[in-house]
């Protein structure tokens, strides 16, 4: 896999290559039946299969206050694409000079000459250039000057009728539906962070967390406890996890996400790991006495213990 960081990232002479456009955030399965589609382009043309993404949500440029809180990391969005056989992935650097191309600029700059593109899917809604001037009938008038064909790939179907879209499982995220969502994804939903210092209270009551530093961008679970595992250094552990406001102790502002090992003490601080998502336990509640919390936070473990048991 290679990522190519803005346009000038692209090597001279790369390509030919079959392309798709989009944000692509969450790379759920909608998104993966549509690589999948352009991996079979790229086959039948004898090219590279490439992604042509974002180093932001474009909203963000656009319209700062309804720009979606993100289901990953540009990172993570590189490696899924790399497990389904993306060979190369671009980010484009999404600013005002970038919002400002055309639609011929855009297919001119990034498809023809640097990405020499022989085919190109998109989704039936997709739309580029500036104001978003542009839509699949332009798409594919350009290619039929610049020498490509284009294709048109309409999402699948969840398992309610709904059609699966990265702001509909950002809704079940924040609704803590995270069984739900790991249908949607193809996968459970993991949260990437780097592990620091808290407060250390967890130590005192028998129950030693990690702390996660979280990207302010990204979206976090409703509140609560959840079981899933935890992937450090290519091997996975079971944990306990508090999305929330530590309530009892009342000393926060903002969510924290701890994430307690079972099982095992390691050494984390400074640490990335990522935390899997698999079962919702319980709302977060507020203790009167410590005691009460921790006899909870064992009942908390056990429950974890027998549903990962059966993952």
């Amino acid at each position: 896999m290679k990522v190519f960081r803005g346009i000038d990232g692209i090597p001279p002479g790369f390509g030919p290559s079959a392309v798709t456009i989009g944000v692509f955030d969450g790379v759920h399965r909608g998104h993966q039946a549509l690589m999948r589609s352009v991996l079979d382009k790229a086959r039948s043309f004898g090219v590279a299969p490439v992604v042509v993404t974002f180093d932001r949500h474009p909203l963000e440029v656009i319209a700062p206050g309804r720009a979606p809180a993100l289901i990953t990391t540009l990172d993570q969005r590189a490696r899924l694409m790399s497990e389904i056989g993306i060979q190369a992935v671009v980010a484009l650097e999404f600013d005002e000079a970038f919002r400002a191309l055309s639609p011929d600029e855009f297919v001119r700059t990034v498809l023809v000459e640097k990405l020499s593109c022989v085919h190109c899917v998109v989704g039936a809604n997709f739309r580029f250039g500036h104001q978003q001037s542009g839509n699949i009938e332009t798409l594919a008038d350009l290619g039929a000057r610049y020498g490509f064909d284009v294709s048109i790939f309409a999402m699948q179907m969840g398992g309610e009728k709904e059609v699966v879209s990265s702001s509909l499982i950002r809704r079940h995220i924040s609704e803590g539906r995270v069984e739900r969502v790991a249908e949607e994804l193809d996968r459970p939903f993991r949260l990437e962070g780097y592990v620091e210092h808290g407060a250390s209270r967890g130590h005192g009551l028998g129950f030693p967390t990690a702390n996660l530093l979280v990207h302010p961008r990204l979206i976090l679970p409703r509140l609560g406890v959840y079981a899933g595992w935890m992937h450090w250094r290519d091997v996975r552990y079971p944990v306990v996890v508090n999305v929330g406001m530590n309530p009892t102790f009342g000393d926060r502002d903002t969510p924290v996400v701890e994430a307690h090992v079972i099982g095992f003490d390691l050494d984390l601080y400074g640490q990335n790991v990522e935390i899997e998502f698999l079962h919702r336990l319980r709302d977060e509640r507020k203790f009167e006495h410590v005691d009460e919390l921790v006899r909870q936070m064992r009942a908390d473990v056990e429950r974890a213990r027998e549903l990962l048991r059966s993952d």
